[in-house]
């Protein structure tokens, strides 16, 4: 059925063809328009280049026959969110599609040699893997569906993007009505934290009414198997500053006198966890909302990756007190983005530094809530002997405390959780089962985070989440890429669930 159903699938995208520019196949048509849109620099500040994405995404959606807009915000340096709508005459129910178009910051220099974040690339593999350069994408004809598109963009989330799009352009060509009405809502800002997002969604709320949101946005699990998500971690980040004394000192006049900020901040972050990383910040998982009962049984069936994921990464003994990976993605964590202090290697010299920082990532399991974590972390922090601030000391707070530390606080949101007996979450847990011979798994909630519980406050609106793309494909990071194969199955994947009742 599913080999079928994917032929058949194709066998519509033929009359797309003429979207892209002239190639071998209408595949290469489809490759070569989502090029174009990766070689657009989507980096969330850069507010040139990101309306210049919002553009060409709204014209790829009138060539398919959606009536597209930007929805803008109050807020005079809001990035615009592209949407859309399909309305299907007699339709009693809305689903509402989204992705982000918005991209990480990028650094050039990490990216391997022949790779740029804005000049998408065709590799055979992943370059940490062997993986080489086939050529430039533009104008290039694809001669194998594993090979790879390396861009900034490329997974997360164009992808998004040009699956919705192409799935509902499909439907089309083959004269297939949806019964439901279709809307698309595709996101600017999502990697700067969706700051404006509940702007948006309240001003626009007249034409945002659903009965379903779902999210294209992600990495299907290491085996490859589908899956419908039912549920987001929160995300915070909250930087700390640990100050010593007002110049650099030498280590050797100054050592076992001056206090060593770089050594007070290593000391405090190591207790904020133990042996078996339990957060031992007091109250940390304390307002966590236990999992349903279905909830409980649909986590017992997740394939555990862990033992795939150590050995491909090379960890002796994860983290985790051995409990199963998807069961950890329901509790909150506390991580080390990065520390920062004096200098190392060639430029190492013999001082005592001034200050001494890092940034932790706090994502948050349902039940918590941003303001709440932080604060739980702030108190830990006074519990150690330091005098929080929101900037740097005076000369009279320096003379009066012996600890002190800046916490910088940035924006976040909560987690957010929809029913898993929901009868249209249901009805697209049928329609990805269409798909895939495989038993589509069901998850309670993933470890990256979205900002879906904004759509649930403002709109009142149900989400879930399907995954589409192949999950060694660097977001965030040098080199992010995805596979083209996955991408052709993302298309059949969302054609199905715009084809729910």
């Amino acid at each position: 059925m599913h080999r079928g159903k994917t032929a058949r699938l194709w066998a519509l995208l033929l009359g797309i063809a003429a979207l892209g520019s002239a190639a071998a196949t209408p595949r290469d048509a489809l490759i070569q328009e989502y090029c174009r849109l990766l070689a657009l620099p989507n980096v969330g500040t850069d507010k040139a280049h990101v309306r210049e994405n919002a553009e060409f995404i709204a014209g790829m959606m009138r060539a398919r026959g959606i009536d597209a807009t930007l929805l803008e915000g109050d807020t005079a340096d809001t990035n615009p969110v592209v949407y859309g709508e399909a309305n299907v005459p007699g339709a009693t129910r809305t689903v509402v599609f989204y992705a982000h178009y918005d991209g990480q910051p990028v650094n050039p220099a990490r990216w391997a040699a022949g790779l740029e974040p804005f000049t998408p690339t065709l590799i055979t593999a992943p370059v940490e893997q062997g993986g080489t350069i086939v050529g430039p994408c533009l104008g290039t004809a694809i001669t194998s569906p594993t090979w790879r598109i390396a861009a900034r963009g490329a997974a997360d989330d164009k992808a998004g993007v040009m699956t919705i799009l192409n799935a509902y352009a499909a439907l089309r060509e083959a004269g297939r009505r949806p019964r439901v009405n279709l809307h698309f809502f595709f996101e600017g800002e999502e990697e700067q934290g969706s700051v404006h997002l509940a702007e948006i969604l309240a001003k626009h709320r007249a034409r945002l009414g659903s009965d379903l949101w779902v999210v294209v946005d992600g990495p299907r699990p290491a085996p490859g198997y589908k899956v419908v998500e039912f549920g987001v971690r929160g995300d915070i980040n909250v930087g700390l500053v640990v100050f010593g004394a007002k110049r650099p000192l030498h280590s050797g006049n100054y050592g076992n006198w001056a206090p060593n900020p770089a050594l007070r901040l290593a000391t405090l972050l190591a207790g904020m966890k133990d042996g078996a990383d339990h957060v031992t910040i007091p109250g940390f998982y304390d307002d966590v909302v236990p999992l349903s009962d279905s909830e409980r049984a649909a986590l017992e069936k997740v394939p555990d990756p862990g033992a795939q994921l150590a050995l491909e990464l090379g960890i002796a003994h994860p983290d985790g007190g051995g409990r199963p990976f998807a069961e950890l993605l329901t509790l909150p964590t506390l991580n080390i983005n990065g520390i920062r202090s004096g200098d190392v290697g060639a430029a190492a010299s013999n001082q005592i530094p001034t200050r001494a920082e890092a940034v932790l990532d706090l994502r948050l399991a349902k039940g918590n809530t941003a303001a709440g974590q932080v604060q739980k972390l702030v108190r830990y922090i006074e519990s150690q002997g330091y005098h929080v601030l929101d900037r740097d000391p005076t000369d009279a707070e320096r003379r009066r405390y012996e600890r002190l530390i800046r916490v910088d606080v940035g924006a976040g949101y909560d987690a957010q959780r929809t029913s898993m007996d929901l009868p249209i979450a249901r009805a697209v847990v049928t329609a990805v089962q269409t798909t895939t011979p495989e038993p589509v798994v069901k998850v309670v909630s993933v470890g990256g985070s979205l900002p879906l519980i904004v759509f649930e406050r403002v709109l009142g609106a149900n989400v879930v989440t399907v995954p589409v793309v192949n999950y060694d494909n660097n977001q965030h990071a040098e080199n992010e890429n995805v596979r083209i194969d996955f991408l052709w199955d993302a298309i059949d994947t969302i054609a199905a669930v715009m084809s729910i009742r």
